[in-house]
Protein backbone atom coordinates (compact mmCIF):
# COMPACT_ATOMS: atom_id res chain seq x y z
CA UNK A 1 0.00 0.00 0.00
CA UNK A 2 1.26 3.74 -0.92
CA UNK A 3 1.85 6.18 1.60
CA UNK A 4 -1.04 7.61 3.85
CA UNK A 5 -2.90 10.35 2.17
CA UNK A 6 -2.70 13.63 3.78
CA UNK A 7 -1.90 17.84 3.49
CA UNK A 8 -3.68 20.33 1.57
CA UNK A 9 -5.24 18.46 -1.66
CA UNK A 10 -6.58 20.99 -4.10
CA UNK A 11 -9.80 20.77 -5.97
CA UNK A 12 -9.13 22.84 -8.72
CA UNK A 13 -11.34 24.22 -11.50
CA UNK A 14 -10.97 24.10 -14.96
CA UNK A 15 -10.30 26.28 -17.82
CA UNK A 16 -12.22 26.58 -21.13
CA UNK A 17 -11.73 28.27 -24.41
CA UNK A 18 -14.26 30.21 -26.05
CA UNK A 19 -16.21 27.16 -27.45
CA UNK A 20 -16.56 25.68 -24.42
CA UNK A 21 -14.09 23.06 -24.52
CA UNK A 22 -11.33 22.21 -22.11
CA UNK A 23 -8.49 24.51 -22.48
CA UNK A 24 -5.74 22.07 -21.49
CA UNK A 25 -2.30 24.32 -21.99
CA UNK A 26 -4.30 26.76 -19.60
CA UNK A 27 -4.88 23.68 -17.21
CA UNK A 28 -1.35 22.69 -17.29
CA UNK A 29 0.04 25.61 -16.66
CA UNK A 30 -2.41 26.10 -13.51
CA UNK A 31 -1.50 22.91 -11.77
CA UNK A 32 2.05 23.19 -12.01
CA UNK A 33 1.88 26.80 -10.49
CA UNK A 34 -0.34 24.96 -7.79
CA UNK A 35 2.12 22.21 -7.17
CA UNK A 36 5.22 25.04 -7.64
CA UNK A 37 3.26 26.71 -4.69
CA UNK A 38 3.23 24.21 -2.29
CA UNK A 39 -0.01 22.11 -1.95
CA UNK A 40 0.52 18.17 -1.24
CA UNK A 41 -2.06 17.03 -4.51
CA UNK A 42 -3.99 17.55 -6.48
CA UNK A 43 -7.97 17.21 -6.49
CA UNK A 44 -8.88 16.96 -10.30
CA UNK A 45 -13.31 16.44 -10.58
CA UNK A 46 -13.86 17.76 -6.87
CA UNK A 47 -17.28 19.72 -6.42
CA UNK A 48 -14.78 22.81 -7.56
CA UNK A 49 -14.05 21.51 -10.73
CA UNK A 50 -17.87 20.91 -11.81
CA UNK A 51 -17.20 17.84 -12.50
CA UNK A 52 -21.15 17.02 -13.10
CA UNK A 53 -20.98 19.28 -16.13
CA UNK A 54 -18.39 17.23 -18.05
CA UNK A 55 -18.82 13.99 -20.00
CA UNK A 56 -17.44 11.23 -18.27
CA UNK A 57 -14.70 11.36 -21.60
CA UNK A 58 -13.80 15.01 -20.81
CA UNK A 59 -13.81 13.64 -16.79
CA UNK A 60 -10.87 11.14 -17.64
CA UNK A 61 -8.97 14.32 -19.59
CA UNK A 62 -9.22 16.10 -16.74
CA UNK A 63 -7.76 13.10 -14.47
CA UNK A 64 -4.66 12.68 -17.03
CA UNK A 65 -3.40 16.14 -17.57
CA UNK A 66 -3.57 16.14 -13.82
CA UNK A 67 -1.36 12.72 -13.25
CA UNK A 68 0.94 13.71 -16.05
CA UNK A 69 1.58 17.64 -14.76
CA UNK A 70 2.16 15.98 -11.25
CA UNK A 71 4.70 13.58 -12.50
CA UNK A 72 5.51 12.05 -9.37
CA UNK A 73 5.83 15.19 -6.99
CA UNK A 74 2.57 15.48 -5.74
CA UNK A 75 -0.28 12.05 -5.39
CA UNK A 76 -3.44 12.87 -7.65
CA UNK A 77 -6.42 12.15 -5.62
CA UNK A 78 -8.99 12.07 -8.49
CA UNK A 79 -12.67 12.51 -8.10
CA UNK A 80 -14.50 9.16 -9.31
CA UNK A 81 -18.52 9.72 -9.19
CA UNK A 82 -19.90 8.27 -12.57
CA UNK A 83 -23.86 7.79 -12.66
CA UNK A 84 -23.87 4.09 -10.43
CA UNK A 85 -20.90 1.71 -9.38
CA UNK A 86 -20.95 -0.20 -12.66
CA UNK A 87 -19.26 3.39 -14.14
CA UNK A 88 -17.22 4.34 -11.17
CA UNK A 89 -15.14 1.08 -11.29
CA UNK A 90 -14.57 1.75 -14.85
CA UNK A 91 -13.59 5.29 -13.77
CA UNK A 92 -11.52 3.82 -11.14
CA UNK A 93 -9.76 1.51 -13.88
CA UNK A 94 -8.84 4.64 -16.36
CA UNK A 95 -7.52 6.51 -13.47
CA UNK A 96 -4.80 3.36 -11.86
CA UNK A 97 -3.98 3.61 -15.43
CA UNK A 98 -3.03 7.25 -15.53
CA UNK A 99 -1.28 6.74 -12.15
CA UNK A 100 -4.12 8.53 -9.73
CA UNK A 101 -2.57 7.76 -5.69
CA UNK A 102 -6.62 7.05 -5.54
CA UNK A 103 -9.62 7.98 -6.15
CA UNK A 104 -12.23 10.03 -4.07
CA UNK A 105 -16.32 8.38 -4.32
CA UNK A 106 -19.04 11.02 -3.42
CA UNK A 107 -21.75 8.72 -2.18
CA UNK A 108 -24.80 7.99 -4.64
CA UNK A 109 -26.60 11.69 -5.30
CA UNK A 110 -30.25 12.60 -6.42
CA UNK A 111 -31.85 9.48 -4.76
CA UNK A 112 -31.47 9.49 -1.41
CA UNK A 113 -30.46 6.37 0.08
CA UNK A 114 -30.34 4.31 3.13
CA UNK A 115 -27.47 3.98 5.00
CA UNK A 116 -27.28 0.02 3.85
CA UNK A 117 -27.73 0.83 0.08
CA UNK A 118 -24.99 3.51 0.66
CA UNK A 119 -22.77 0.66 2.39
CA UNK A 120 -24.07 -1.80 -0.44
CA UNK A 121 -22.91 0.87 -2.90
CA UNK A 122 -19.32 1.13 -1.67
CA UNK A 123 -18.40 -2.55 -1.20
CA UNK A 124 -19.02 -3.10 -4.53
CA UNK A 125 -16.42 -0.61 -5.23
CA UNK A 126 -14.13 -1.58 -2.84
CA UNK A 127 -14.45 -5.01 -4.02
CA UNK A 128 -13.83 -4.33 -7.61
CA UNK A 129 -11.21 -1.03 -7.70
CA UNK A 130 -7.51 -1.65 -8.68
CA UNK A 131 -7.33 1.80 -7.03
CA UNK A 132 -7.37 2.73 -3.20
CA UNK A 133 -10.54 4.46 -2.18
CA UNK A 134 -11.54 7.60 -0.41
CA UNK A 135 -15.17 7.86 0.56
CA UNK A 136 -16.63 11.55 0.08
CA UNK A 137 -19.38 12.81 2.31
CA UNK A 138 -21.03 15.81 1.44
CA UNK A 139 -24.67 15.22 2.83
CA UNK A 140 -26.02 18.53 1.09
CA UNK A 141 -25.55 16.89 -2.07
CA UNK A 142 -25.33 13.45 -1.95
CA UNK A 143 -27.07 10.34 0.46
CA UNK A 144 -24.71 10.76 3.52
CA UNK A 145 -22.33 8.19 4.69
CA UNK A 146 -23.25 7.72 8.55
CA UNK A 147 -20.64 6.41 11.04
CA UNK A 148 -21.70 3.29 11.66
CA UNK A 149 -21.42 2.92 7.41
CA UNK A 150 -17.67 3.92 7.53
CA UNK A 151 -17.12 1.68 10.07
CA UNK A 152 -18.36 -1.40 8.32
CA UNK A 153 -15.96 0.38 5.28
CA UNK A 154 -13.10 0.47 6.90
CA UNK A 155 -12.85 -3.46 6.92
CA UNK A 156 -12.04 -3.47 3.07
CA UNK A 157 -8.02 -2.61 2.45
CA UNK A 158 -9.13 -0.73 -0.62
CA UNK A 159 -10.64 2.03 1.46
CA UNK A 160 -8.10 4.13 2.50
CA UNK A 161 -9.95 7.42 3.56
CA UNK A 162 -12.77 9.71 3.72
CA UNK A 163 -13.36 13.85 2.83
CA UNK A 164 -15.95 14.86 5.07
CA UNK A 165 -17.61 18.26 3.42
CA UNK A 166 -20.04 18.21 6.26
CA UNK A 167 -18.94 21.20 7.92
CA UNK A 168 -20.08 19.13 10.99
CA UNK A 169 -17.01 19.37 13.47
CA UNK A 170 -18.42 16.77 15.92
CA UNK A 171 -19.14 14.25 13.20
CA UNK A 172 -15.56 14.83 12.35
CA UNK A 173 -14.30 13.92 15.58
CA UNK A 174 -16.42 10.56 15.71
CA UNK A 175 -15.09 9.81 12.48
CA UNK A 176 -11.21 10.07 13.47
CA UNK A 177 -12.60 8.22 16.77
CA UNK A 178 -13.78 5.24 14.91
CA UNK A 179 -11.02 5.60 12.43
CA UNK A 180 -8.18 5.50 14.76
CA UNK A 181 -9.64 2.69 16.50
CA UNK A 182 -9.65 0.32 13.36
CA UNK A 183 -6.54 1.37 11.48
CA UNK A 184 -3.29 3.70 11.59
CA UNK A 185 -3.55 4.31 7.97
CA UNK A 186 -7.20 5.72 7.40
CA UNK A 187 -6.68 9.03 6.41
CA UNK A 188 -9.34 12.06 7.36
CA UNK A 189 -9.76 14.86 5.20
CA UNK A 190 -11.53 17.93 5.80
CA UNK A 191 -13.22 19.39 2.72
CA UNK A 192 -14.70 22.25 4.67
CA UNK A 193 -11.72 24.86 5.40
CA UNK A 194 -14.27 27.07 7.51
CA UNK A 195 -12.95 24.34 9.65
CA UNK A 196 -9.60 23.21 8.90
CA UNK A 197 -7.59 24.50 11.90
CA UNK A 198 -9.90 23.41 14.13
CA UNK A 199 -9.94 20.06 12.14
CA UNK A 200 -6.25 19.37 12.40
CA UNK A 201 -6.43 20.27 15.99
CA UNK A 202 -8.34 17.39 16.72
CA UNK A 203 -6.89 14.89 14.66
CA UNK A 204 -7.64 15.08 10.73
CA UNK A 205 -4.77 14.51 8.54
CA UNK A 206 -5.49 17.23 5.91
CA UNK A 207 -7.95 19.24 3.83
CA UNK A 208 -9.17 19.27 -0.23
CA UNK A 209 -10.10 22.98 0.09
CA UNK A 210 -11.30 24.86 -2.74
CA UNK A 211 -9.23 27.97 -1.56
CA UNK A 212 -6.04 26.05 -2.01
CA UNK A 213 -6.88 27.09 -5.42
CA UNK A 214 -6.31 30.92 -5.50
CA UNK A 215 -4.24 30.63 -2.55
CA UNK A 216 -2.26 27.87 -2.10
CA UNK A 217 0.46 29.74 -0.45
CA UNK A 218 -2.00 30.73 2.55
CA UNK A 219 -3.47 27.00 3.13
CA UNK A 220 -0.36 25.24 2.64
CA UNK A 221 0.57 27.66 5.94
CA UNK A 222 -2.34 27.18 8.08
CA UNK A 223 -2.15 23.53 7.39
CA UNK A 224 2.16 23.56 8.57
CA UNK A 225 1.10 25.86 11.43
CA UNK A 226 -1.09 23.98 12.78
CA UNK A 227 0.86 20.49 12.31
CA UNK A 228 3.50 22.45 14.04
CA UNK A 229 1.90 22.99 16.88
CA UNK A 230 1.77 26.84 16.39
CA UNK A 231 -1.85 27.22 16.92
CA UNK A 232 -2.33 30.68 17.73
CA UNK A 233 -0.75 31.92 14.53
CA UNK A 234 -2.35 29.24 12.40
CA UNK A 235 -5.45 30.26 14.05
CA UNK A 236 -4.78 33.88 12.83
CA UNK A 237 -4.67 32.66 9.40
CA UNK A 238 -7.80 30.69 9.53
CA UNK A 239 -10.00 33.66 10.15
CA UNK A 240 -8.15 35.43 7.26
CA UNK A 241 -9.06 32.26 4.83
CA UNK A 242 -12.40 32.18 6.03
CA UNK A 243 -13.10 35.78 5.27
CA UNK A 244 -11.81 35.23 1.63
CA UNK A 245 -13.66 31.75 1.74
CA UNK A 246 -16.89 33.37 2.68
CA UNK A 247 -16.24 36.38 0.35
CA UNK A 248 -16.19 33.42 -2.60
CA UNK A 249 -18.99 31.67 -1.44
CA UNK A 250 -21.61 33.47 -0.64
CA UNK A 251 -20.92 36.48 -3.41
CA UNK A 252 -21.97 34.16 -6.38
CA UNK A 253 -23.42 30.60 -7.34
CA UNK A 254 -20.61 28.11 -6.05
CA UNK A 255 -18.22 28.05 -8.10
CA UNK A 256 -18.19 31.64 -9.84
CA UNK A 257 -16.72 33.48 -6.68
CA UNK A 258 -13.85 31.20 -6.71
CA UNK A 259 -13.26 30.67 -10.69
CA UNK A 260 -13.10 35.11 -10.24
CA UNK A 261 -10.88 34.65 -7.47
CA UNK A 262 -8.24 31.99 -9.71
CA UNK A 263 -8.60 34.44 -12.56
CA UNK A 264 -7.04 37.63 -10.28
CA UNK A 265 -4.01 35.51 -9.87
CA UNK A 266 -3.05 35.15 -13.52
CA UNK A 267 -5.79 32.28 -15.39
CA UNK A 268 -7.80 32.51 -17.74
CA UNK A 269 -11.02 30.36 -17.44
CA UNK A 270 -13.30 30.98 -20.30
CA UNK A 271 -16.91 31.04 -19.85
CA UNK A 272 -18.43 27.60 -17.68
CA UNK A 273 -20.90 25.28 -18.86
CA UNK A 274 -23.56 27.11 -16.69
CA UNK A 275 -25.06 29.90 -18.48
CA UNK A 276 -25.22 33.05 -16.65
CA UNK A 277 -27.83 36.11 -16.54
CA UNK A 278 -25.61 39.96 -17.95
CA UNK A 279 -27.00 40.52 -14.42
CA UNK A 280 -24.53 37.74 -13.17
CA UNK A 281 -21.74 39.05 -14.92
CA UNK A 282 -22.19 42.43 -13.61
CA UNK A 283 -22.07 40.66 -10.24
CA UNK A 284 -18.68 38.55 -11.12
CA UNK A 285 -16.93 41.76 -12.21
CA UNK A 286 -18.11 43.51 -8.75
CA UNK A 287 -16.70 40.43 -6.83
CA UNK A 288 -13.68 40.60 -8.41
CA UNK A 289 -13.20 44.24 -7.21
CA UNK A 290 -13.66 42.95 -3.54
CA UNK A 291 -11.65 39.76 -3.75
CA UNK A 292 -9.09 41.97 -5.23
CA UNK A 293 -8.88 44.31 -2.35
CA UNK A 294 -8.68 40.68 -0.16
CA UNK A 295 -5.90 39.41 -1.92
CA UNK A 296 -4.13 42.48 -2.21
CA UNK A 297 -4.17 42.76 1.76
CA UNK A 298 -2.01 39.63 1.87
CA UNK A 299 0.01 40.21 -0.78
CA UNK A 300 -1.00 37.95 -3.31
CA UNK A 301 -1.79 40.94 -6.24
CA UNK A 302 -1.75 44.73 -6.47
CA UNK A 303 -4.68 46.74 -4.88
CA UNK A 304 -6.95 48.23 -7.65
CA UNK A 305 -6.19 51.44 -8.38
CA UNK A 306 -9.13 53.07 -7.16
CA UNK A 307 -7.95 52.29 -3.78
CA UNK A 308 -10.56 49.60 -1.43
CA UNK A 309 -13.51 50.42 0.89
CA UNK A 310 -12.80 49.59 4.78
CA UNK A 311 -13.54 45.97 5.15
CA UNK A 312 -15.33 44.67 8.45
CA UNK A 313 -14.98 40.67 7.73
CA UNK A 314 -18.73 40.40 7.36
CA UNK A 315 -19.06 40.12 3.60
CA UNK A 316 -22.57 41.67 3.21
CA UNK A 317 -21.27 44.73 5.18
CA UNK A 318 -18.05 44.82 2.62
CA UNK A 319 -20.36 44.18 -0.25
CA UNK A 320 -22.34 47.74 0.45
CA UNK A 321 -19.19 49.51 1.13
CA UNK A 322 -17.75 48.58 -2.21
CA UNK A 323 -20.54 49.35 -4.41
CA UNK A 324 -21.37 52.74 -1.93
CA UNK A 325 -17.54 53.55 -2.83
CA UNK A 326 -18.55 52.37 -6.70
CA UNK A 327 -21.03 55.17 -6.32
CA UNK A 328 -18.89 57.93 -5.22
CA UNK A 329 -15.97 57.12 -7.86
CA UNK A 330 -18.60 57.35 -10.32
CA UNK A 331 -20.05 60.35 -9.00
CA UNK A 332 -16.61 62.05 -8.89
CA UNK A 333 -15.68 61.28 -12.60
CA UNK A 334 -19.09 63.04 -13.69
CA UNK A 335 -17.98 66.44 -11.32
CA UNK A 336 -20.97 65.63 -9.58
CA UNK A 337 -18.88 66.02 -6.35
Amino acid sequence: MANKIEGIFTPHVVPLDAAGRIEEGELRRYLDWLIQKGVHGLYPNGSTGEFTRFTAEERRLIVRIACEVAGGRVPVLAGAAEADARETIRACEAYAGFGARAVAIVSPFYYRLSPESVYAYFREIALNSPIDVTLYNIPMFASPIDVPTIRRLIEFPRVVGIKDSSGDLAFLMRVIAAARAARHDFSVLSGWEAVLVPALMVGADGGTNASSGVVPELTRKVYDLARSGRLDEAMGLQYKLLELFDTMLYSADFPEGFKAAVELRGFVLGPGRQPRTAEQRVDSAALQRVLKCILAEHGYVDAPPEGCPPRTGVPGNDRVAQITQSVLAELRKRGAL
